[in-house]
């Protein structure tokens, strides 16, 4: 295929056929083609972007560049989350042992800098000997004795988006959404996960600047990870101000040991925690005019809560630990309209329908 003319077709705005990605990531991966190439095809889908099928073959085009994670038969869940970056996020470093604790295996393939959010890979190198170059055998001989890794790219996992990866952070191209779901998603599906969990951050400090690019970054990556069997659930993260109270990578990695001996910023733990048990759905119940909360009735609450799985109405029933409900207004105070007055967290559709009556029900404004 002719490279210039494919650059040009995306440059007009046009959808490149399953073919075309494919090429160009294998031929890339391959050095066929240039970073001065490829940097310029980076720069047109940075501004024309990309179809959701685009960015579905591009992701897959990556993952199948190199080898994709196999494990031994029956072995127990694999779970892992991955953040799009925030000044002073080291969330990965705290929760990836908490998970390991909880007899699941946390595959975790991270990444380095990128612009101003540090990487996960650069705090761990901060402490002296520490190794984040593994193979496949030893990274599953890893998972096998204490439950966890968390690595770099290797040269035989998802080389284009190892070299993408470079290319982006020196060429203005970090923050196309396209590109960062493929650059993301294919590590992460390359882990041949169960489970995914997506911190997508916002605001000064994370690419992405609103609630809304962020909400439709984490749409994005859903779509992609669904499509390919994975379980996904996404919090969408402000990062107006750094997590935590250090930002470094040695200073970073002090203060995560700090939060696993529960001495650490409130912040940080409490987004740890939050990662763990994440309902799928949260949504916010909004306020139907201003005024002042003049009854939040405890009772019916309890009902909706139990009704999503928070509570048992049957002796043998499982609690949902994620469920619930958060940042309930209380009597007293004042609201607007369609502000929210607190938020659902909903295993599925159905269950969320069903408690939306029993809210509007307990809640009398003024």
């Amino acid at each position: 295929m002719h490279i210039p003319s494919l650059i040009e077709k995306k440059r007009d705005g046009r959808e490149l056929s399953t073919e075309e990605i494919e090429f160009l990531i294998s031929a890339y991966a391959d050095g066929e083609i240039p970073d001065y190439q490829m940097s310029a095809w980076a720069m047109a889908v940075f501004f024309r972007g990309m179809t959701a099928r685009e960015t579905q073959e591009l992701t897959g085009a990556m993952m199948r560049s190199g080898w994709v994670l196999q494990y031994p038969k029956d072995s127990p869940p694999k779970i892992d989350k991955h953040s799009t970056g925030g000044v002073g996020d080291k969330v990965s470093l705290v929760l990836a042992p908490l998970l390991a604790c909880d007899k699941v295996w946390v595959p975790m393939i991270s990444g380095r800098g990128l612009g101003i959010t540090g990487g996960t890979l650069d705090k761990l190198e901060s402490i002296p000997g520490f190794n984040v170059n593994l193979d496949d055998r030893r990274a599953v001989a890893q998972l096998e004795s204490i439950g966890v890794f968390i690595i770099g790219q290797s040269a035989d996992l998802c080389p284009a988006d190892k070299k993408l990866y470079a290319l982006r952070d020196v060429t203005g191209t970090v923050s196309s959404q396209p590109l960062i779901v493929a650059s993301i998603m294919s590590k992460k599906l390359a882990e041949s996960l169960d489970r995914l969990v997506l911190d997508v951050k916002f605001g000064s400090g994370a690419f992405m600047k609103t609630r809304a690019e962020a909400k439709k970054l984490a749409a994005a990556m859903t779509a992609v990870g669904k499509r390919m069997g994975v379980k996904i659930s996404h919090l969408l993260t402000p990062m107006d101000e750094p997590l935590g109270r250090t930002v470094g990578n040695a200073l970073e990695v002090a203060e995560c040991v700090e939060v696993l001996h529960g001495r650490g910023p409130q912040d940080v733990t409490n987004l740890v925690l939050e990662a763990i048990n994440r309902a799928p759905i949260v949504h916010p119940f909004f306020a139907p005019l201003s005024g002042t909360v003049r009854k939040m009735d405890a009772e019916i609450i309890g009902r909706a809560s139990v009704l999503l799985g928070a509570g048992r109405q049957r002796a043998n029933d499982a609690i949902d630990f994620a469920v619930g409900l958060s940042q309930i207004k209380k009597i007293g105070e004042y609201v607007k309209a369609h502000e929210p007055l607190l938020f659902v967290h909903a295993r599925s559709d159905h269950t969320l329908a069903a408690v939306l009556p029993l809210l509007e029900s307990a809640i009398v404004i003024e």
